[in-house]
């Protein structure tokens, strides 16, 4: 039998998340956040580990998703929720998700902070530099990758 082969997977356990959180918060350790902001769905278990570590408490979320008029995966974002521009404005605001495949959704997010008048700062688990269709990239991540990436708290899906 022939077949297209399936990609390789990184196979990420609740003890390497716990690891990569920690990588992620002695990167950004000496720098001061007045919010975090995690994206839905994968940044918002990554984002909740980070606050402990960063000690954040005061987390939004900006839940999006990039379709087009038939419901496929489109061009431009579609923000189902975003928290209000006084909440951003004139504040330092860490971007969290879990990973950085096209990088589109957590640019249109620190855009929409830029917009808002926040200061964003990006921090992902996984980047992808390989498959990202933007010019930016993270400004924090633990690691680099071209791989499939399963994380714990998606099993089953």
């Amino acid at each position: 039998m022939t077949g297209i082969a399936a990609p390789e997977r990184d196979i990420v356990s609740w003890e390497d998340l716990d690891r990569l959180v920690d990588d992620l918060a002695r990167q950004l350790s000496g720098r001061d956040f007045d919010v975090m902001l995690a994206i839905t769905r994968g940044g918002m278990v990554p984002a909740g580990m980070l606050a402990y570590r960063l000690r954040l408490r005061d987390i939004l979320v900006a839940a999006v998703e990039y379709y087009d008029d038939t419901g496929q995966h489109g061009p431009t974002p579609t923000f189902f929720q975003f928290p209000a521009d006084p909440l951003l404005r004139g504040k330092r605001v860490l971007i969290v998700d879990e990973v950085w495949d096209s990088g589109t959704t957590i640019q249109a997010v620190t855009e929409r902070v830029r917009q808002a008048g926040g200061i964003p700062v990006t921090a992902v688990l996984h980047y992808k530099p390989a498959r990202s269709a933007v010019p930016d990239r993270p400004d924090v991540h633990a690691v680099e990758t071209d791989r499939w990436v399963v994380y714990p708290f998606k099993a089953g899906l």
